[in-house]
């Protein structure tokens, strides 16, 4: 073959061969190993539903870690305690006492939220003090960690957090604290000193002093005013009772428990089962029978009403709910006192 067509023949080779190498290699430069198991078909939504980068998503989902002492820790909640252990964690005087500071220290600023939301002070100010003892406990785990953890290694509640984690994802920068991958929270996602889950702040988080965006780490207004929505969308009555301790006769006829449902039985049906509120109670009100472990041999019987099933809205669990109920009450307990003592005679 002549030098001539040497070159011929390798120019009518080259494309060729470029076309090859290029077929062989195309796929293992577009492929991306999944770090998390789903994890790919999460931002393939996320990204068709906000047009946001995949590659910057799968980026944000590769730099999540598994935590092993996430999944340990879900395992034994400390709503999961009777009663009897979980009251003193939230109901000693320190935290009581930290309560009524910050109630004092802020009574300007809950009142006004108070008034425009209709949700009682004291009630804000337990739920920050039963979620993060008033901001001071906010969350040692990335958010990040926590909901890729809990949505890909976590079967029993899988389908849940995936929506959590898909809503992280979704949510505008001015809805969130700081970055994605900085934010700090619980061992379940929640984040801020309520504890706000992605859906409760995509749905019930509110800029309340006007800056622009929601910080639910460092805006006092923003914190307060969001939790106070929260109840109110979930049907808050301002006025309306929310559990009191019931007396039981000697011997009260059996009724249903407490079920998580919405009280549907009218107060009087429970008096004449023999089961008697210690203050009286608007006739006709609905109510729940509510039994707890007081861990003195005899239990507590308590008939909670429509604002108690309203707490449970925000951690389903009844002594989560008493909890707050009974801080709050010594909350306005000890405002009251304080207010008494400081007017003039």
């Amino acid at each position: 073959m002549s030098e001539t067509s040497v070159i011929r023949f390798a120019g009518m080779i080259r494309p060729l061969l470029i076309s090859i190498f290029c077929a062989c290699v195309a796929p293992v430069s577009i492929a991306h190993a999944e770090t998390h198991p789903g994890e790919a078909a999460l931002v393939r939504e996320v990204a068709a539903d906000t047009g946001k980068s995949a590659a910057q998503l799968t980026q944000l989902l590769d730099g999540a870690q598994y935590k092993q002492t996430i999944i340990d820790t879900m395992t034994r909640p400390a709503e999961s305690k009777p009663w009897s252990e979980y009251r003193p964690i939230f109901l000693n005087p320190a935290r009581i006492d930290a309560g009524i500071d910050f109630y004092r220290e802020n009574r300007a600023l809950l009142d006004h939220v108070s008034a425009q939301y209709g949700i009682p002070p004291q009630i804000l100010v337990a739920i920050l003090g039963v979620e993060t003892d008033y901001g001071r406990i906010t969350g040692r785990y990335r958010v990040l960690d926590a909901l890729v953890t809990l949505a890909f290694y976590y079967p029993p509640r899988a389908d849940y957090f995936r929506g959590e984690l898909k809503t992280l994802l979704e949510l505008p920068p001015d809805k969130l604290a700081g970055p994605i991958d900085t934010l700090q929270g619980s061992y379940a996602g929640a984040q801020g000193w309520g504890q706000f889950m992605p859906s409760s702040i995509r749905d019930y988080a509110v800029d309340e002093d006007g800056d622009g965006r929601i910080d639910l780490n460092n805006s006092l207004p923003d914190i307060l005013a969001s939790i106070a929505n929260y109840f109110a969308q979930h049907g808050w009555r301002s006025g309306a009772p929310v559990a009191l301790r019931a007396f039981p006769d000697a011997d009260p006829d059996a009724v249903d428990e407490y079920a998580g449902q919405l009280p549907s039985m009218p107060v009087e049906q429970f008096v004449a089962a023999g089961y008697t509120p210690q203050m009286p109670a608007a006739p006709g009100a609905p109510a729940s029978l509510l039994t707890l472990d007081a861990g003195q041999g005899d239990p507590e019987y308590w008939l909670t009403f429509d604002n108690f099933y309203v707490i449970t809205r925000y951690n389903k669990s009844p002594r989560y709910a008493m909890a707050v109920t009974q801080l709050a009450d010594a909350i306005a307990q000890g405002m009251t006192a304080e207010d008494t003592a400081s007017t003039p005679r």
